[in-house]
């Protein structure tokens, strides 16, 4: 498959996703709010983005993507999943279909790599860490947002008697692996030490890390002002050490 083509989706990628693929991929982002507005400003402080060769490393259907191409970036959008890569072609050019493991790419041939909650899917972390050093230009930046395991919620839905089920279920995250793995081996949540490991072999400095709180927007749209006050006081918390309950890791590195 060329970069710049992506053949028409079959008649099942068209369609809605089935529970195993929104288990196995999760939901990509498809609406612009203030939440995803949030983390593109902080990707834009964190990396070169206008003029910038920049890989959505796991795009969906091309939400971020479409918002740095705006930015002044050269996109290049991939993702796993073809009918997500044939939305995003659409809306934001260059695709390939291809797995984060496995980039089809030349060494050092991006400025900034973003991976935005794609990680905790992939069949082997590590290797698509691998992949994603690789890949950047010496100086270049990854930017890293992942599910953080001492939220109190797992956000991705969780397995009970062989049926998925989606949607935030509470506490799964904070039980030991045997047991989260039982309900939620799906995806994976990541404590501070586990991803600092996963980043230690790898030719990457961390130049920032911390937690960030959800955007809240659904609870906005419904209840304007409790959703408010909730985004305010959690906002508040990302400067204290109470920032390590946020529902996600934001960690920026840098090449070298």
């Amino acid at each position: 498959m060329t970069p710049d083509t992506c053949p028409p989706p079959s008649p099942l990628a068209a369609g809605r996703r089935s529970e195993d693929q929104a288990a196995a991929l999760g939901h990509p982002s498809y609406v612009w709010r203030a939440g995803q507005q949030r983390r593109f400003d902080m990707i834009q402080r964190w990396a070169q983005v206008a003029g910038a060769e920049v890989l959505v490393d796991g795009a969906g259907v091309g939400m971020y993507s479409r918002h740095l191409a705006a930015a002044g970036a050269r996109v290049t959008s991939l993702d796993i999943d073809h009918a997500s890569m044939v939305v995003a072609q659409a809306a934001a050019g260059r695709c390939l279909v291809a797995a984060c493991e496995a980039l089809p790419f030349s060494a050092a041939s991006f400025d900034t790599v973003l991976s935005h909650e794609v990680l905790e899917h992939v069949a082997d972390d590590a290797a698509a860490l691998v992949e994603i050093a690789r890949v950047l230009r010496p100086g270049g930046r990854l930017i890293l947002f992942l599910p953080n395991r001492l939220y109190p919620f797992e956000t991705h839905g969780h397995y009970w008697r062989g049926r998925y089920h989606f949607g935030n279920t509470p506490l799964i995250n904070w039980l030991p692996d045997r047991w989260r793995r039982r309900l939620a081996p799906h995806v994976r949540a990541y404590t501070t030490g586990q991803l600092r490991r996963l980043l230690a072999p790898l030719p990457l400095r961390i130049l920032h890390h911390s937690q960030v709180y959800p955007g809240y927007d659904n609870i906005i749209y419904r209840w304007p002002r409790l959703g408010k006050v909730v985004r305010a006081a959690t906002y508040t918390l990302e400067n204290t050490p109470l920032r390590s309950f946020g529902i996600s890791h934001f960690l920026a590195a840098e090449r070298v």
